[in-house]
């Protein structure tokens, strides 16, 4: 068990730590100039969280037991789940007569390590913090691993009425918590002759924000999940929810927008398409890694989920991607359906590239499962298909050709 043991202050440090860091890109003089350059950036996710235990002065845990909040992160697109626990009569004997407080990094999915900092504060009836301590450097956290005061607070004066500490015999914790995500590295060399404009960071700054949710003011529910998102940026991408946010309706009047009909994991892949242009399906066709069954098999789903959800939103970039993606797995079993999502989402070319691929695949196609559904559910594509076959309509050639950059 990792602890901090600082004296009782507004904000003691664990180990002194003297070093700051200020460099940016602006803090050069213009006349110094070097041939080659480097900048390393690293993102930080600041999020917090409130933890109220009632009847506190009932607490029966002895020296050494443990109170546990529940789990939080910094978002419902984050993979580290993080707790805060109390002892509250202390984690030894040096302790007994203080509150012990730890931040708990509970569940790790991504990596193996993190670095965060963090700040602890009791917050009294007016919700003002009182009896801050904070980490004055990044610690190291694996899962399972903590970090904390040994003696955050003294039991006598939190349990003291005069000290406001305990409004109603209510401890309120409040933790914030910044964690180190990622550095990144960009390099380069200059001439004399060359522009030392930055490359453009639009969509990993929009990214970033989608992530931390800072200054959202709108959110999303699917499936019992929630995004918090921001309504310039998704009107400015989608016709649809621009419209939603233009009119006195029920989302614009609550800031509140209920999804039915899409899978919240695929909601939460069209909003950081929304964001950042980026999609996990065009770079999976980017990639030159072997996949097998299954992962084509999921790959295919997510692309018809998406093309669904992209047609809704009207998404045209999305959509086309989803297409091109669908267009990969066209085989004799699959192009019957294809056809009839194509047509159902108004997916022009991905139609036409199913129809060219049945009447030059005509043989095989009929025999299948597929085909027999079509003929009975969708007559009306069969017939585009024989249309097809007696006037040999050519292919309208590869779909990632008409793609657009958003």
């Amino acid at each position: 068990m990792a602890t901090i043991m600082p004296a009782l202050s507004n904000s003691p440090p664990p180990q002194p730590h003297q070093q700051h860091q200020s460099m940016s890109s602006g803090d050069s003089p213009n006349t110094i100039v070097a041939e080659n350059w480097c900048l390393t950036q690293i993102k930080v996710i600041k999020f917090s969280y409130m933890w109220t235990i009632s009847n506190f002065s009932f607490c029966r845990e002895e020296m050494g037991e443990v109170l546990k909040s529940s789990t939080f992160s910094a978002g419902t697109n984050d993979k580290l789940k993080w707790l805060l626990r109390i002892n509250p009569k202390g984690l030894d004997e040096e302790s007994k007569d203080y509150l012990s407080l730890y931040l708990l990094l509970h569940k790790c999915e991504t990596k193996g390590e993190v670095r965060a900092k963090f700040k602890f504060s009791i917050l009294n009836a007016k919700r003002e913090e009182v009896k801050i301590m904070e980490s004055q450097r990044a610690y190291r956290f694996v899962a399972g691993k903590d970090w904390g005061f040994k003696k955050f607070v003294k039991r006598d004066l939190l349990l003291d009425e005069s000290s406001g500490l305990l409004p109603d015999d209510k401890l309120t914790i409040y933790c914030e918590v910044n964690v180190v995500t990622e550095a990144k590295e960009y390099s380069g060399q200059v001439s004399p002759f060359q522009s030392r404009v930055p490359t453009c960071r639009l969509p990993d700054d929009l990214e970033d924000i989608f992530r931390s949710q800072e200054f959202s003011d709108v959110t999303i529910y699917a499936n019992g999940r929630e995004f918090k998102a921001h309504k310039a940026i998704l009107a400015a991408r989608s016709p649809m929810f621009r419209g939603m946010f233009s009119h006195e309706m029920r989302e614009t009047k609550f800031n509140r927008v209920e999804v039915t009909d899409v899978d919240s994991d695929v909601l939460e892949e069209m909003l950081r398409f929304i964001y950042t242009g980026k999609s996990t399906l065009e770079q999976r066709l980017q990639s030159k890694e072997h996949k097998d069954q299954k992962e084509q098999e999921k790959e295919q789903h997510l692309a018809v989920e998406l093309l669904q959800a992209a047609n809704k939103y009207q998404l045209d970039r999305l959509k086309l991607i989803c297409e091109e993606a669908l267009y990969k797995t066209l085989s004799a079993e699959s192009v019957a359906e294809i056809l009839s999502l194509a047509d159902l989402y108004n997916a022009a070319q991905l139609k036409n590239q199913a129809i060219e691929y049945i009447s030059t695949h005509a043989t095989e196609v009929i025999e299948t499962d597929g085909w027999n559904r079509m003929v009975r559910e969708t007559p009306h594509l069969v017939a585009e298909v024989f249309r097809a076959l007696a006037h040999q309509i050519p292919g309208v050639g590869p779909i990632r050709k008409r793609l657009k950059h958003s």
